[in-house]
């Protein structure tokens, strides 16, 4: 493709990742509102974004099968049609149970629009731009999670939640209409391939009992309930019967078969576990903010908006020499950036200004622009034309299952770690310390009652077991981020890697 035709393709697969993307997240901060609406618990409301996490989950991997049933174009366009409508059918639900439903179909229909927008990405620019490609795909994959809490909160507050569904209607149909327009000619069209009904059930089990257990497990108190424990095992033996059957099966409804190449699997293993730590502290910084440093959700948004800045301006950079430079380099700069992000976060306090926040942020935007682009380069690394919508929501499906495994773990962690510190900094508050009983004495004579200088006092020692709860945390990740460097120099990428990609796509 050349000239304004491939810039309004970019644009018209770039509306839809992001919509998509965004989706992901934006529910999240309007859920005491959805609640409150439908008069339900929040807890019961939280469902709002499990049934999109599970449905998504399924519908993830089988872009591969659902591409050669259909064909990229057709397939690409009818989800964003079919995402649109269950988007604004979202926003119409009278009740609880109808807006789960209509979330399911809408993650459902949501599954193979982020690694088809890939493909056809690549098959969009030629094979000295390929980088370029999937610097414009990592933009919008990056930038939306990070921009969704901020967007729905600003909506909640300021019109109603279900504008948060209603937006994606004229983004969508812009998005399907610029689509078809460009490439319905580049359409190999549907093929009569067989159906794998018993593998597309055991996928089906075990994806929606891993999901269910990992939102739910917080919840639940994780182990100690009997639910999550019988959600374990239906996703462990659902699992091993999956691998049995997808690996013997014919015509296999996922092709597990990619994970016997060495950059594939390595890859795709460095891209989850990055993701996945990136998630689970993109989700954790915000909660802290809010909870426990007095911010608004706006400005705890604010915080994570700068991000997006050096992305944007460097990801074109990293794309145009992912073909000359080793990618496994490129990725390493990414890997040790994030620990220095990290490292940063760790040195916070209580006291700790607006700015102090803010100037990791946005060197997380260096890293952010060379971490998508290399491991996916490696990922793709030596694939067949044929190979590459399956490869690509088998490695998004990964991803983004790490990314939910990673919100899980950082908030149970921090809530943990925060009662061992909180059970510790209490002890100090007893008749022998003269500061506390000075500081009780100090709220005494302020007019607190005794109870309510005790409370005064638990509150300053939640802050500050919070707070050290999550500086735990952002300094094991930081020792994480260097750790996995070990993993990208494992793979071996072929020199002309980015390169073999975008041809795959071109032909």
């Amino acid at each position: 493709m050349e000239g304004s035709a491939r810039v309004l393709g970019t644009l018209a697969l770039s509306l839809a990742t992001f919509m998509n993307v965004l989706d992901s997240s934006i529910a999240n901060v309007s859920i005491p509102a959805i609640a409150g609406d439908m008069g339900v618990s929040p807890a019961q409301g939280t469902w709002v974004i499990t049934s999109f996490g599970v449905a998504n989950a399924i519908a993830v991997p089988l872009t591969g099968w659902l591409t050669q049933r259909f064909g990229q174009v057709r397939l690409f366009v009818a989800s964003v049609i079919l995402f649109v409508i269950a988007s604004w059918l979202c926003g119409l639900a009278p009740n609880i149970e109808s807006l789960i439903l209509f979330r399911v179909l809408q993650g459902l229909v949501a599954g193979p629009m982020i690694p088809l927008s890939q493909t056809l990405l690549l098959a969009s620019y030629p094979p000295a731009l390929a980088g370029i490609a999937m610097a414009m795909w990592a933009m919008t994959t990056l930038v939306a999670p990070v921009m969704g809490p901020l967007l729905g909160g600003w909506i909640t507050d300021n019109i109603s939640w279900p504008w948060i569904f209603y937006i994606n209607v004229p983004v969508g149909l812009l998005a399907a209409a610029m689509a078809w327009s460009i490439y319905r000619t580049r359409d190999p069209g549907p093929r009569k391939v067989p159906l794998d009904s018993i593998g597309l059930g055991l996928l089906v089990l075990w994806v929606g009992a891993l999901q269910i257990m990992i939102d739910k497990g917080k919840e639940l108190d994780w182990f100690a309930s009997g639910q999550i424990v019988t959600l374990a095992v239906v996703a462990v033996v659902g699992f091993a019967f999956f691998l049995a059957w997808e690996l013997t099966e014919r015509h296999p409804i996922v092709n597990l078969r990619l994970f016997a190449r060495r950059n594939f699997t390595l890859g795709t293993l460095a891209l989850s576990l990055g993701y996945g730590l990136f998630f689970g502290n993109v989700v954790l910084l915000p909660l802290w903010l809010q909870q426990y440093m007095g911010y608004t959700a706006t400005w705890a948004g604010m915080t994570m908006a700068p991000v997006g800045l050096f992305a944007i301006l460097l990801s074109p950079v990293v794309g145009k020499n992912v073909a000359r430079v080793d990618p496994r380099k490129l990725a390493t700069v990414a890997f040790l950036v994030f620990g220095l992000v990290l490292w940063m976060r760790a040195q916070f306090n209580t006291q700790a200004p607006f700015a102090t926040i803010l100037v990791p942020t946005f060197v997380q935007g260096v890293a952010m622009a060379f971490f998508f682009i290399p491991l996916q380069a490696i990922v793709f690394s030596g694939l067949t034309p044929e190979q590459l919508p399956a490869a690509s929501g088998l490695s998004n499906f990964v991803r983004i299952t790490a990314g939910a495994i990673g919100t899980s773990i950082f908030t149970t962690l921090w809530e943990d770690r925060a009662i061992l510190h909180h059970a510790q900094l209490a002890e100090q508050v007893n008749p022998g310390s003269l500061t506390a009983t000075q500081t009780l004495e100090q709220l005494g004579a302020a007019g607190l009652s005794p109870e309510q200088a005790a409370a005064t006092i638990n509150r300053l020692i939640d802050q500050q077991a919070y707070t050290m709860a999550a500086t735990d945390l952002f300094h094991i990740s930081a020792w994480l981020f260097v750790a996995m460097v070990a993993a990208v120099w494992l793979t071996r990428p072929q020199r002309s890697v980015g390169i073999g990609a975008a041809e795959a796509g071109a032909h």
